[in-house]
């Protein structure tokens, strides 16, 4: 079983003192390649402060964010799980889990960063900024990822559980396939019917994530999950072709 996370706009500083990026200690190495070119072309853009603020879309207090890509080769590192925080990242909790359920974040989690792609929760990143809908000079992110990442995602078996948010997912496609799904967090309205969760929807798939973990289960297909969700009164249900929709 797999789980998919986007990653968050804001990071934690600091790291493991004395280290630095190592792209041979990401998971996936046949992204290296592609994960230099991202690396060279924010090395690029970042020499150039007016230039930068633009292509990331900060503001006049985000200064902090081109000097952080600036020192990204000599940065210290973390586990990404760590790095990044925000409403998901709270509510998932990974720095609360007992050990044997951060082991289970570590091996069944991946979050999709727009500098390195695909990355498993425990693969140790400095601090960056840059989005999905970033402006790297002579590299569409888009363009660059959905190749790379979409052939990995059809590559790996099993069940793939994908709480990307749309921006993110479209970087690369899930397969289409009876053991993969999108997840929609959802409430109910005052006429009985369901509707999508915006910013709410973060918290409640962190929440959903910690609850896997603390599980600890293997889940090989989606019936299997469904199970397990209605035996931890967790509302999870089938929703439109290839989505399951979380209840909160």
């Amino acid at each position: 079983m797999l789980v998919l996370l986007p990653p968050s706009e804001t990071k934690r500083d600091g790291g493991v003192e004395a280290s630095a990026l190592d792209l041979a200690a990401l998971s996936f190495p046949e992204l290296t390649a592609s994960r230099k070119a991202t690396l060279s072309a924010l090395k690029t853009l970042s020499r150039n402060l007016a230039i930068s603020t633009a292509a990331l879309g900060l503001g006049p207090k985000q200064r902090f964010e081109i000097d952080r890509n600036r020192v990204i080769a000599s940065s210290p590192v973390m586990p990404a799980i760590e790095r990044y925080t925000g409403v998901l990242f709270d509510g998932l909790g990974a720095e609360t889990l007992d050990p044997a359920a951060r082991a289970w974040v570590d091996e069944h989690v991946l979050i999709n960063s727009a500098l390195f792609g695909l990355i498993g929760a425990g693969d140790p990143i400095p601090a960056y900024r840059l989005s999905h809908n970033s402006q790297l000079p002579g590299l569409p992110l888009k363009k660059h990822w959905s190749g790379p990442l979409t052939a990995l995602l059809e590559r790996q078996p099993g069940l793939i559980l994908d709480l990307r948010s749309e921006s993110y997912a479209a970087l690369g496609a899930l397969p289409v396939r009876a053991d993969t799904a999108y997840l929609r967090v959802v409430t109910v309205t005052g006429d009985g019917r369901s509707k999508a969760l915006n910013h709410f929807n973060k918290k409640g798939k962190g929440v959903f994530v910690r609850a896997l973990a603390t599980a600890g289960r293997d889940h090989v297909d989606i019936p299997s999950l469904l199970e397990w969700a209605a035996g931890e009164g967790v509302r999870l249900e089938l929703g439109e072709p290839g989505q399951l929709e979380l209840f909160v």
